[in-house]
């Protein structure tokens, strides 16, 4: 597929208009897989999400911070044809410290706020995934990967 919109373009439409992913952590070996929503931030170089400190999801990102997050969706602004892709974002996730906390929720509650009861909760942790690099995939044969290093979005 010789696609000829620059491959920034599409991340950074991607990760503007979907707000939910799929995140991918792994425990005792074992792959789990978990739907998110998600918040960019810093020119797409992080991304922030929250969960409950009850779940497999979050015994799994404190023994293990290497994560993806799968974004998937239809490109019907870039191009004059729809078309799908996949994008993957490749990094390590933390917790946010209280310090930041207040600040990283209240951006995540305004990019989701149809979660803002489930946001308040005392159990409530936020992560903070800091990309190394993109893989997207626009068709069958257009696989492009866009590390983060110097070049930026």
């Amino acid at each position: 597929m010789n696609n000829k919109i620059p491959i920034n373009e599409y991340i950074k439409n991607a990760l503007r208009s979907c707000r939910l992913a799929v995140l991918a952590t792994e425990g005792g070996g074992q792959p789990h897989a978990s739907l998110i929503a998600i918040t960019p931030v810093s020119e797409f170089r992080q991304i922030f999400f929250a969960t409950y400190r009850n779940t497999r999801k979050f015994t799994n990102l404190i023994n293990n911070g290497r994560v993806a997050v799968l974004i998937q969706g239809e490109d019907t602004e870039l191009s004059h044809e729809p078309s799908g892709y996949a994008l993957t974002a490749y990094g390590n996730a933390q917790e946010v410290g209280k310090t930041d906390y207040e600040e990283i929720l209240k951006a995540h509650v305004h990019r989701n706020p149809d979660l803002a009861n489930s946001l308040q909760s005392a159990d409530l942790a936020v992560f903070l995934i800091k990309i190394e690099t993109y893989q997207m995939v626009r068709g069958f044969d257009d696989v492009t990967w866009w590390p983060m290093g110097d070049s930026g979005l």
